[in-house]
């Protein structure tokens, strides 16, 4: 052995002595750095519920990131808090009884943040946020704690033009992981991730019902994305991609999750600049909300799964498989439109673009609104190559004999949606601006009393019909 000082430790364990050999630390070695689990107590955290915490629990989180990266323990007790700002390395925990609360006073606890390098078409003045993370690096928030925006606290005047803080913003941050929270009652949306690369969102339990644009998680021109495990009840939408700026939305997979909205469940869309590739969604179960409240939306929801392509970009390569839908108003919609709107001021305004290559398969929705099921282009620029297989879709309710050959402007420039033009004129399947619509095993069964055919189709070439059983009226 080489000649060194050596110091020696007894262990017990397993009811005997054992002996270990240390190497001494050599006088020379530098100290070690701040510890890796910082408690918020520690660094002057009272967690009273009235005393404002935001200095000391941010002092926790630069000490920890100081250190070289570890863990910020907020422990049970009810902190209030700020804007926060997240660092590299840095998980922040919430144990089992711990509650932060986002302080109430927006223009002296939230500071507007400048926009960032990378621009998005709701950064208009600014962003402001409970918990923010710019351009930072293995940053995450998990425990079984509780995140609380107290949001129904802040007025509505006008979305992202009013400052309604959010709880959770990351942009442009790499490998983030969120788990296991329960969060609740967001000013605006709950959680929304702008830019971001390699992001984990695993097994959330979100209610948020307190304000207008209350959506559960916004993923925003972000890549390498799984969401699994969650149960949520928003009054806005649920889980929504978005790509409000040039950034695609790709490479994103969404499993394992229980959805109540007054709006959509999951949706791609409606801001569209820079697309979505390879999205895959699975094994979901879509119900109503619990919520007595209402801000927005329909009490049944707007939509299960609404596919949007409306600001230029390409949809290409969408996965929907294994849903189970329970009363919402139009279960399955596509829109390719040209709307058309910049992402910022200036920007250049877009073409057209394009939606293609997506699949619907193993969906059964009961109860289903009379609005219908729509797949819809628009002249000149169709969608292409959908294939709906093993598709049940039973209504609740009937049309009218109004609603019969009645016919549906284009709307090439509206906000696009699953209910945009009323109850169609088929109960079933509306086509329109189609191209290799493939239809398997699709059953539709109307309500009593529906007037109006299973099926519409116009400017459908390549449209294959197989094994399917629209009940006719």
């Amino acid at each position: 052995m080489p000649a060194a000082v050596l110091k020696f430790g007894i262990l017990l364990g397993m009811g005997a002595l054992a002996f270990a050999i240390f190497p001494a630390r050599a006088a020379t070695q530098p100290a070690p750095p701040a510890s890796p689990f910082v408690s918020v107590t520690a660094t002057g955290a009272v967690g009273d519920g009235v005393t404002l915490d935001t200095a000391a629990i941010q002092r926790a989180i630069d000490l920890c990131h100081a250190g070289g990266g570890g863990r910020v323990v907020i422990p049970p007790g009810r902190f209030l808090a700020g804007t926060l700002f997240l660092r590299s390395r840095v998980n922040l925990h919430l144990e089992s009884g711990a509650v932060l609360l986002g302080s109430t006073d927006r223009d002296a606890d939230y500071p507007v943040q400048p926009p960032s390098a990378y621009r998005s078409l709701h950064d208009v003045n600014g962003f402001r946020s409970l918990i923010y993370a710019l351009g930072q690096e293995d940053v995450s928030v998990t425990g079984l704690g509780t995140i609380d925006g107290q949001g129904g606290e802040f007025a509505y005047g006008g979305h992202d033009k009013d400052g309604r803080p959010r709880i959770l913003l990351f942009i442009s941050c790499k490998r983030v992981r969120v788990e296991n929270l329960r969060l609740q009652n967001s000013a605006a949306w709950m959680a929304h991730f702008l830019n971001c690369e390699r992001v984990q969102i695993r097994g959330l339990d979100v209610w948020n019902h307190c304000n207008k644009n209350n959506d559960m998680l916004d993923i925003d021109g972000c890549r390498e994305v799984t969401v699994s495990d969650c149960i949520s009840d928003t009054d806005d939408d649920g889980i929504t991609l978005k790509s409000t700026g040039p950034a695609p939305c790709e490479n994103i997979t969404i499993t394992n999750c229980v959805l109540s909205s007054r709006c959509v469940a999951i949706k791609a869309g409606t801001e569209s600049t820079g697309g979505f590739r390879n999205i895959a969604i699975s094994n979901c179960v879509i119900k109503p909300t619990k919520s007595d409240l209402k801000f927005f939306g329909h009490a049944l929801g707007g939509g299960a799964i609404a596919l949007q392509i409306v600001d230029g970009g390409v949809m290409d390569g969408v996965l929907v498989s294994n849903i189970s839908i329970e009363k919402t108003l139009a279960p399955l919609s596509i829109r390719l439109g040209n709307r058309a709107r910049p992402h910022t001021e200036g920007a250049p305004v877009p073409g057209v673009g394009s939606l293609r290559n997506v699949m619907f398969q193993n969906i059964r929705a009961t109860g289903a609104g009379n609005f219908g099921q729509s797949i819809m282009g628009i002249p000149g620029h169709l969608v292409e190559n959908i294939t709906f297989s093993n598709i049940r879709i039973q209504l609740a309710s009937a049309g009218t004999k109004a609603d019969v050959g009645k016919a549906l402007a284009e709307k090439e420039a509206a906000f696009p949606g699953p209910t945009m033009w009323g109850r169609l004129p088929a109960y079933g399947l509306y086509v329109r601006h189609a191209r290799n619509v493939r239809l398997h095993d699709v059953v539709v069964e109307p309500a009593e009393g529906e007037p109006r055919p299973a099926f519409y189709a116009e400017d459908a070439p390549g449209l294959l019909v197989r094994d399917c059983n629209f009940h006719e009226p």
